[in-house]
């Protein structure tokens, strides 16, 4: 099993960062919309200037893989993480989320998943969230079946439960 760890991101791992958030298929299970290189570029720049923003690189065996944040919307904790899928299905998420929680105090955390996403579900709830709710998201003009869990427990399970 490799071993997880947890740094800042640098603006050196940001070209990394853009090939995982450019892989299509990485961007369907995910529901999102990708940014093309000047707009990933601008929004990282603004992101690693906002001392507000928790925000951490995920490395294996000192390979940065993906990236974690922890961020304030409409008075709620929000949880998001992304994984390069080349490192998909081997616990990689579940422990660094586990392990970035860890360092986040505040209570209840919330994570929007979409339904079909089940590696991304499998890791919130190996985490302790649980389902609360369901909605509709809408990404580049298609609806997207979401679920959102919750954390509210002080702690987390260690992400290998």
């Amino acid at each position: 099993m490799s071993v997880i760890t947890l740094r800042a991101v640098e603006k050196a791992d940001l070209e990394i960062l853009y090939a995982h958030q450019a892989d299509l298929a990485a961007l369907r299970m995910a529901a999102v919309s990708g940014r093309d290189h000047p707009a990933f570029m601008a929004h990282w720049a603004k992101l690693l200037g906002d001392p507000s923003l928790m925000k951490q690189a995920i490395l294996s065996d000192g390979a940065l893989v993906g990236h974690l944040a922890a961020w304030e919307e409409g008075g709620r904790l929000l949880l998001g993480y992304w994984v390069g899928r080349d490192h998909w299905g081997r616990g990689i998420a579940s422990r660094a989320v586990a392990a970035f929680l860890s360092q986040v105090a505040r209570r209840p955390i919330h994570a929007h998943v979409a339904q079909h996403n089940a590696g991304s579900i499998r890791v919130l709830e190996r985490c302790g969230f649980r389902r609360v709710d369901q909605g509709i998201v809408a990404v580049a003009g298609v609806d997207v079946a979401e679920w959102v869990y919750v954390l509210d427990a002080a702690g987390a399970r260690t992400g290998s439960d």
